[in-house]
């Protein structure tokens, strides 16, 4: 079991800025990520990142806004978002993988709202 808990939504406005912060515990995970869904959406996938290398992937409509990072000692990952447009307004979801090939573990979700 993993057990995620996330923090560092908010209300801000377009080009503000917010970190998202998600710690986990239980078992190891390759990887983890954020998703979202926005009102009458589907959920997405956001970012994730390999826990071992750091390597990183990110949905195009964030490159070069946002930004996936995990601190290992504190078993931490974080989603800095820059730059917010409204478009950004959903609730953001960490996930883990717990070291099989799928997300299997998600966190209770933050809401960002971006006003214009």
């Amino acid at each position: 079991q993993v057990q995620l808990v996330e923090s560092g939504g908010g209300l801000v406005r377009a080009g503000g800025s917010l970190r998202l912060s998600c710690a986990a515990s239980g078992r190891t995970s390759n990887h983890m990520g954020w998703f979202r869904r926005a009102p009458g959406k589907d959920r997405e996938f956001v970012a994730a990142i390999n826990w071992s290398e750091g390597n990183t992937d990110y949905t195009n409509s964030v490159k070069g806004r946002f930004t996936i990072s995990r601190d290992n000692t504190m078993n931490t990952v974080y989603l800095q978002m820059d730059s917010l447009k409204p478009e950004d307004t959903a609730v953001y979801y960490c996930a883990a993988d717990g070291s099989t090939s799928v997300y299997m573990y998600w966190g209770q979700g933050t809401q960002v709202t971006v006003s214009s």
